[in-house]
């Protein structure tokens, strides 16, 4: 029972999964937009709980949902079946590296692991989930300038060094950010994580700030719009 996480419109298994849902994967979930998304893209899906999510916001759209670790991916995919959103979402197996498609997706997104080269974690599946080798990066924006269509956007959280890095390696693939949402505990806290959305219009950046906590554990109105239509509480 404890491993199962219930939201207002579908439920997530998180057995098997390294990774269980946090406060950077349902953000990513309730905040990616593109207008008219069709085709879209999760890299690194997890329990599959931001592709389920965008299927509830994005109903006539298919999503495609990549996961390295097996074990994951076939969490996700039985978190789709069970859902209402079986029709729209599929799992895939597999390292976005080598994953091919024929379409180009209207939106990609990503909660990528983020802690490049360093000290890896001893569970290994976790340390794949959450420890980035210094060419995933680059190796992952080389396959979202692929997949992406021109007209569409990229959208990832990191931690505030790994998204700047995540920028500048953008730039070389034509790809620019439209979009930066500063995130914050509180607004007495430096940001902790930045919400990026690449693209290739070349717009100027717009800079946003999200507080969670408006005091200790009282969520800010702003986080509660985000997530009332998904959770339970709010």
């Amino acid at each position: 029972m404890g491993n199962v996480f219930k939201f207002k419109k579908f439920e997530v298994n998180q057995t098997g999964c390294a990774m269980k849902i946090n406060t950077d994967g349902v953000l990513l979930g309730a905040i990616a937009e593109q207008a008219n998304a069709k085709q879209i893209l999760d890299i690194g899906t997890g329990t599959g709980v931001i592709a389920m999510m965008l299927a509830q916001r994005f109903p006539g759209a298919q999503i495609e949902a990549v996961e390295i670790d097996e074990q994951a991916a076939m969490t996700a995919g039985a978190n789709f079946k069970s859902s209402s959103f079986a029709a729209n979402c599929r799992a895939h197996h597999g390292d976005i590296a080598t994953y091919q498609s024929g379409i180009k997706y209207d939106l990609v997104v990503s909660n990528p692991p983020y802690f490049v080269n360093d000290l890896k974690n001893q569970e290994h599946r976790k340390g794949i989930a959450r420890h980035a080798g210094s060419q995933f990066f680059e190796s992952m924006l080389l396959r979202v300038a692929d997949l992406l269509d021109k007209s569409g956007s990229f959208w990832y959280i990191l931690p505030v060094k790994q998204a700047e890095s995540m920028i500048q390696m953008a730039s070389d693939f034509g790809l620019s950010p439209s979009l930066i949402i500063r995130l914050h505990s509180d607004d007495s806290k430096p940001e902790f994580r930045w919400i990026v959305c690449l693209d290739y219009t070349g717009n100027k950046t717009t800079h946003q700030n999200l507080y969670i906590y408006k005091t200790e554990g009282v969520y800010t109105d702003a986080y509660r719009q985000l997530l009332k239509d998904f959770f339970l509480a709010f």
